[in-house]
């Protein structure tokens, strides 16, 4: 399934943000909850997040052009960094901000029971979400444990949305303890150190992102299965004598570069190599359909004898036999 041509995933947590972050404002304003606070201020990231990924998504689809010769995949990698950096800075930093002020000066909150009600049915939107962005994900692991999938997959969208809902849960149930215990104890303070607790989070959160958005956007390679798919094509193929080297370069989610340097064997004339390269280009697609640009360079095969005699007649003083 192409990450690009229904990013459901992406279309439910834009519109379930959208709402949730509207109803935490106003809640905020009316109990002066600060944790409730960072949770709006954190909806609201998340809304512009699914925005800039949409962009992404739709720029990384223009055709390739005379500046762009491998196409645009890559600015979906741009700005999924740029999502990261944005839940660093506004999501974590705000929320971090905003509690520290309030452990400071702790201000009590008026009206809880808004904040419960807010908190549970957002909880129930921010889950569903997850379970959507889950559910998008584990369809395109091909059965690879969770963690490792995460680390191999290259497309963003997937993950960011994963990680954006699985924060914003944590979020919910930090606030909701916040809110909690500052009821309860009547201390205004444990609201605060939610608040921090959810920039904590966040931050976390971004770091991983942006770990993972540098890796892809400098020239990552394709995950270990396409290159032992690769290996196999050429391994079975009766022309191929030996794999000198295989370079691959992930260009987008669904597109990316592979680079061979092959020696063909020695009953492979210099006439029929064009139509065996054609042939071997073919089958690596057919096998590995994200491989959009595969370059193939053909190196002479000679034997050791041969190369030790070409040594032999390069060495000064010695006199052929």
């Amino acid at each position: 399934m192409a990450h690009t041509d229904k990013p459901i995933a992406v279309y439910g947590a834009l519109g379930a943000n959208l709402a949730i972050a509207a109803t935490k404002f106003v809640v905020a304003a009316v109990t002066g909850s600060s944790a409730m606070l960072s949770e709006a201020v954190h909806s609201t990231v998340d809304t512009g997040n699914q925005l800039l990924l949409l962009l992404g998504i739709r720029r990384s689809q223009r055709p390739a052009d005379e500046r762009h010769p491998y196409g645009h995949g890559k600015e979906l990698y741009f700005w999924s960094l740029i999502v990261a950096v944005l839940i660093f800075g506004l999501g974590g930093g705000v929320s971090a901000y905003e509690g520290i002020v309030h452990v400071l000066s702790p201000r009590p909150t008026r009206d809880p029971l808004w904040n419960y009600v807010v908190l549970g049915a957002s909880l129930v939107f921010e889950t569903i979400s997850f379970v959507i962005a889950f559910r998008e994900f584990r369809s395109t692991t091909r059965g690879r444990p969770f963690w490792t999938a995460i680390r191999e997959s290259k497309d963003p969208v997937h993950y960011t949305v994963l990680a954006e809902d699985a924060a914003a849960i944590a979020g919910l149930v930090l606030a909701s303890v916040g809110v909690f215990l500052s009821d309860l104890l009547d201390a205004p303070v444990w609201d605060a150190v939610a608040s921090i607790a959810i920039g904590v989070v966040l931050a976390s959160v971004a770091v991983f992102l942006v770990i993972e958005s540098r890796g892809l956007l400098v020239g990552e390679a394709v995950d270990p299965q396409t290159v032992g798919s690769v290996r196999r094509v050429l391994e079975s193929d009766p022309a191929v004598a030996r794999v000198v080297r295989l370079l691959t370069m992930q260009l987008g989610p669904d597109q990316a570069l592979l680079n061979l340097n092959v020696s063909f064997a020695s009953g492979v004339s210099a006439q029929e190599l064009p139509e065996v390269i054609d042939r071997l280009e073919r089958r690596i697609v057919s096998t590995c359909p994200t491989l959009r640009y595969v370059l193939i360079e053909a190196e002479s095969l000679r034997s050791p004898a041969s190369l030790d005699g070409a040594r032999e007649e390069q060495e000064p003083g010695h006199t052929p036999p």
